[in-house]
């Protein structure tokens, strides 16, 4: 069927209007039409390809939200009319032990990105939420409660459910003293989730100006990691830290915050190795250092309806579509609180 979105033609050129073809109806599918999107920072990484993976054309978009026009024979989940939201993940292989158990995000074969991935129904790429509508398989389909802000719910999608899983994984609770370092995209939400699940959050940033927005968010301290007078007050006093910092820097210090037995839990990816951590404090206190990778699709809707409950949402910027450049460059230099969202709707 026929879509329209924006696309990235070349690594060196600005997204465009761009009309291509979805797979027709399948009887496990879902059809969506799609009313926002959120601007992840990978999808800048891809539209500039700047991961050397791209292939163009690229659609970028893997934090989107709609309501379900019509579903294929064999889907029970799903009726017109739903809303609904679709994540990193489009299919998985379904067979492999991850697969089996519950984690298509650790796919053995490599699961199918919402995006700059092998359509295996119709061959070519899989082109992201940029657009007017997608079609996909209802397994990799969640469910958005509707007391949400429906833009607001997009980037739980991919930066919401990215620091759920680990908070789960690691079964964060009531009383503990959990470590945030960065407050962007995902630090934010780090920041709420972790604090609705009752957890103590300590906000670490490099910058002193974000320590009030932290505290609003759900924060209870803030330490300025440049300075070594506050990295020694927490000293031996986490038992976890979630790392959302996409920059190599030295983990060392956050280490040293840990509590015996504590995690330090990466997310972000940096472009250049961090510094080996020093040996030392991992043997004589137990610490593991770990990474986690977005969330498995029962992660997904435990995490939405979780933020239904609790009335959790991203703090957004809302967009039109032929904005995403203007977003692109103003997230290069940290210019959005906290994550951009496309209006689907608006301008068309």
């Amino acid at each position: 069927m026929q879509s329209f979105g924006y696309a990235a033609k070349a690594a060196n050129t600005p997204i465009e209007p761009f009309e291509f073809k979805r797979r027709d109806l399948q009887a496990g599918d879902v059809h969506i039409d799609i009313h926002y999107c959120g601007v992840c920072h990978s999808d800048l990484h891809m539209a500039r390809n700047e991961w050397g993976v791209s292939q163009f054309p690229l659609v970028p978009g893997h934090e989107i939200v709609g309501r379900v026009v019509a579903t294929g024979s064999d889907v029970t989940a799903f009726k017109a009319g739903d809303l609904v939201g679709v994540g990193v993940m489009v299919d998985s292989c379904g067979h492999c032990a991850q697969c089996h158990g519950g984690e298509e995000q650790y796919c053995e074969e490599g699961f199918t990105a919402t995006y700059n991935s092998e359509e295996k129904t119709i061959g070519g790429m899989t082109f992201g939420g940029y657009s007017d509508s997608i079609v996909v398989d209802s397994k990799f389909v969640v469910s958005v409660p509707d007391n949400l802000e429906l833009s607001a719910v997009a980037p739980l999608l991919c930066a919401g459910v990215t620091t759920w899983s680990p908070l789960q994984h690691w079964k964060v609770q009531p009383g503990q003293r959990v470590g945030i370092i960065g407050l962007g995209g995902l630090g934010h939400m780090a920041v709420k989730l972790a604090s609705a699940l009752g957890a103590e959050v300590v906000l670490f940033t490099t910058s002193p100006a974000k320590g009030a927005d932290a505290l609003r968010l759900g924060a209870s301290q803030v330490v300025v990691s440049k300075d070594a007078e506050q990295m020694e007050s927490v000293k031996n006093s986490l038992d976890m830290i979630l790392d959302c910092v996409a920059a190599p820097h030295d983990l060392d210090p956050y280490l040293n915050a840990l509590k015996t037995n504590g995690h330090l839990v990466l997310v972000g990816i940096p472009d250049s190795p961090h510094k080996s951590p020093n040996v030392t404090p991992i043997v004589f206190k137990r610490l593991s250092i770990s990474g986690t990778s977005i969330g498995s699709i029962k992660e997904t809707q435990q995490m939405l309806d979780f933020c239904g409950q609790h009335n959790i949402v991203s703090d957004v910027e809302v967009i039109r579509l032929d904005q995403v450049e203007d977003a692109f460059e103003r997230m290069l230099k940290g210019d959005v609180k906290y994550r951009f969202v496309i209006d689907m709707k608006a301008g068309r």
